[in-house]
């Protein structure tokens, strides 16, 4: 007697699903992280507080701690101005600004506003830090 067709598919599968497993199989066996001495397993921190696998002995600090400086330094000055244009704007009263400079998308409330704004203004406005990033304040058409 012959095998019906969703006999026949039902076999397939059971051999791929079986074909499956055992490929995974291998790769477990291939890819396993047993064995392997301390020396591959330890991660190093470096001044920035990053993960590097370079032992603190030979990581170049002068250099990291002066590009760190150079980045606390970079940080936005509260008086400074920027200029950018509204690209979105929620019926809840809140929205993002991207930037002109540097491309970044910056939120906004509208009791930050001076004016009303509207999608694709142009504004001027101040940044201020919060715990989620920076927030536009003082804005201005």
């Amino acid at each position: 007697m012959a095998d019906s067709f969703s006999k026949k598919e039902n076999n397939k599968k059971k051999t791929k699903k079986l074909q499956d497993k055992q490929l995974r199989r291998e790769d477990r066996k291939d890819n396993n992280n047993k064995g392997k001495t301390l020396d591959d397993m330890i991660v190093y921190v470096d001044v920035n507080g990053h993960f590097t696998e370079v032992p603190p002995h030979l990581q170049n600090r002068d250099a990291d701690l002066a590009k760190a400086k150079r980045a606390q330094e970079s940080a936005v000055d509260p008086n400074a101005d920027f200029t950018g244009i509204v690209t979105y704007l929620s019926e809840k009263g809140y929205g993002f600004i991207t930037e002109d400079k540097t491309g970044e998308n910056v939120f906004f409330h509208v009791g930050q506003t001076t004016q009303t704004v509207e999608k694709h203004n142009k504004v001027s406005y101040k940044k201020e830090m919060t715990p989620k990033g920076y927030r536009a304040i003082d804005i201005k058409k």
